[in-house]
């Protein structure tokens, strides 16, 4: 057995959070998970809803040193905690805002003692074949599907990563996540490259740009946000000045490089896009603003059967299969043109949803939008893709027209509906179910109404 530490911190004194403009040592930390770990239920799957980062890493930590398994999914919705409960019969949830979740639950203690200044704890070693989460995918493309990651893969993931990024420098950065640590983005970069660099988490979460620029200017540098398209989109929306980071990183879904680059001009700092997976962790990194090409983390390397192209090496035990139509440049670069289930056929022709929402969210005045290609129906109808955006200013002619212009008329969607706002869960992307909801209540309606009519 190899047993590797919980964290790179080499100082009982060395802060590894900060909340609401406090410190909190690594010798406090260890207490705060002692204390924790003490309360945990005797069922060996926990889920961790914690909202406060602190309270998610302190406990993730009690459970990984209890030997439990903490189960990570995306949403928190009525049927995907079924069908939580179903994987797992004996899951409890620790939770810090009270939520009833219909399942067995502890509270996250509202007061935890102070650490004994006499007190010398370690940090703890795990071996690496420890079972640390089960981590659902996302469910945007259908139903979630649980991955099981070992604290070996997830170290070697995310010190793979840190040093991409140049987080082992030596300097102390501190990290504010715009991402939920649930979510397998926010779970390696935000969680455990931080305890993986010695870095320092910023324990609050905020939604509003205000907020985050608020919470960012509130930590020393060098610092580094962590965050998706969609909160990147507001920020730079927002009349204000951005505060400027020391890293930028941007994952869940591509960016454009005209906000790639203004992001970086704003934020004053170079923005790193991830690519990985639920499946794979991180495993491809790019600087946007300078090149649509992808470069494999160090160790990995490409693995093909027939037209199947996976990746191998590294942190991934074995090769895992690519769900995305990406193009080989070379033995470490690659080009990525949207998920596999993402491409939708009509009429002959071949695009990508992702694609199409790229084009849609490109047309000035629109502030967010999406594509959803509807279920095929029994009627013998043809299936149109349809289209929703939030473009508060705009007419639907005028999106129509202008989509047009980049779009072939197959993948012109047939209707489109200007929204309030879309589905989005915390970490930006939009599942299946949720936008099938929205247009059986949006479109199905109308044409019941037209029908009668």
């Amino acid at each position: 057995m190899n047993y590797l530490p919980m964290m790179t911190h080499q100082s009982l004194d060395d802060v590894v959070a900060t909340r609401q403009g406090q410190g909190v040592t690594l010798r406090q930390f260890l207490a705060d998970v002692n204390y924790t770990r003490l309360l945990l239920r005797p069922g060996q799957h926990l889920l961790n809803n914690c909202q406060d980062c602190y309270h998610f890493m302190v406990g993730l930590a009690a459970a990984m040193v209890a030997g439990k398994t903490s189960l990570l999914p995306s949403t928190y919705t009525a049927e995907s905690v079924k069908k939580m409960v179903d994987f797992a019969p004996d899951l409890f949830c620790l939770g810090d805002d009270g939520k009833d979740m219909g399942l067995p639950y502890l509270a996250f203690p509202t007061v935890l003692p102070d650490a004994p200044v006499d007190n010398l704890p370690t940090i703890p070693h795990l071996d690496e074949s420890f079972p640390v989460a089960y981590v659902f995918t996302s469910g945007s493309t259908g139903t979630p599907v649980p991955h099981l990651k070992t604290w070996g893969g997830l170290v070697h993931s995310v010190r793979a990563e840190a040093q991409r990024l140049g987080l082992l420098d030596g300097h102390t950065y501190t990290v504010v996540g715009t991402v939920p640590p649930q979510h397998m983005y926010g779970f390696e970069s935000t969680i455990l490259m931080a305890w993986q660099c010695a870095a320092v988490i910023a324990a609050e979460r905020y939604f509003y740009p205000a907020d985050i620029c608020a919470g960012i200017s509130s930590v020393p540098r060098p610092r580094v946000l962590i965050s998706t398209p969609v909160h990147l989109r507001s920020m730079l929306a927002a009349d204000m000045p951005l505060p400027s980071v020391d890293l930028l990183l941007s994952a869940t879904a591509p960016l454009t490089r005209g906000l790639a680059v203004d992001a970086e001009a704003r934020f004053s700092s170079e923005l790193l896009e991830i690519y990985g997976s639920t499946e794979t962790g991180v495993v491809a990194t790019r600087r946007t603003s300078q090149t649509e090409e992808w470069h494999l983390l160090p160790e990995l390397s490409w693995s093909t059967e027939g037209d199947r192209i996976g990746i191998q090496g590294g942190h991934l035990q074995q090769a895992v299969e690519i769900g995305d139509s990406i193009e080989i440049v070379d033995e470490k670069h690659f080009l990525l043109y949207g998920r596999m289930e993402d491409l939708v056929n009509i009429a002959g022709k071949r695009s990508s949803i992702s694609y199409l929402n790229h084009q849609l969210t490109s047309v000035a005045g629109v502030l967010d939008g999406v594509f959803f290609m509807p279920d095929e129906s029994d009627d013998g109808r043809v299936t149109r893709l349809v289209a929703f955006a939030v473009a508060p200013d705009l007419e639907t002619e005028i999106i129509i027209e202008r989509l047009k212009q980049c779009v072939d008329p197959a993948f012109i969607p047939r209707p489109l509906r200007i929204v309030d706002s879309l589905p989005r869960n915390t970490t930006g992307k939009i599942s299946r179910e949720a936008l099938k909801t929205m247009a059986v209540a949006l479109i199905g309606k109308e044409e019941r109404s037209s029908e009668i009519l």
